[in-house]
Parts: C-alpha cells; structure tokens; sequence
C-alpha cells in the first residue's frame, strides 16, 4: 500500500485579483487527482519554537505521493502556476505521509 502524500503550502498574497483567478483552477487540479484540501487559511498559533504564523497555510492530502506528483506537475497545475505568477510569494512541499502499520 501507497503512503499518502500532502502538498503543504505558505502563502503571502500581494495582489488578491491574481490571487482569486488562480483559486478556482488550483481547486479543479487538485480534485482532479482526488485531492482533498485540509487546510486552507485559518488561524495558527506558534506553540513552540521561532516559527511565524504564515500567513496562510495549506495542506492538501492525496492517495499517494505519486497523485500528488502528478498534481503539482499537470498541466492544469502549471496553467494555475502562470496564472497566479506575481501574485505573492509561496513555499511549497510535497510530504509523505507515515506508514500505515495496521
């Protein structure tokens, strides 16, 4: 069995315009490759250490990690991509999630 894989996002918009154009076909990638979104903003709280609460944080959860690959790497993603280019600033991964030992 496959471990599941979560793309995790931090977002700073600059231009909420762009930001809201690149939403819709971000969200139609995603479940095109079953993803499903966990995160998506909402509030976080540092409880340890000399992290900053992002701005916005984003996690999405797939089958796999090789859904998530394909996700990131479709085309439908890279038209998203150019479409929010500009728009601010993103830290992105690709995490395996743990093994499932049931």
């Amino acid at each position: 069995m496959s471990q599941k894989g979560y793309i995790v996002a931090e977002v700073k918009v600059r231009d909420a315009e762009a930001m809201a154009r690149y939403r819709p076909l971000s969200q139609a990638a995603v479940e095109k490759f079953g993803g499903r979104f966990l995160i998506r903003g909402g509030v976080a709280e540092v409880l340890e250490g000399g992290w900053l609460p992002p701005e916005r944080l984003i996690v999405v959860e797939f089958d796999s990690v090789e859904q998530a690959s394909a996700f990131y790497h479709s085309p439908e993603y890279q038209a998203a991509r150019q479409v929010r280019e500009g728009a601010g600033e993103m830290n992105m991964l690709l995490v395996s999630g743990v093994d499932n030992l049931i």
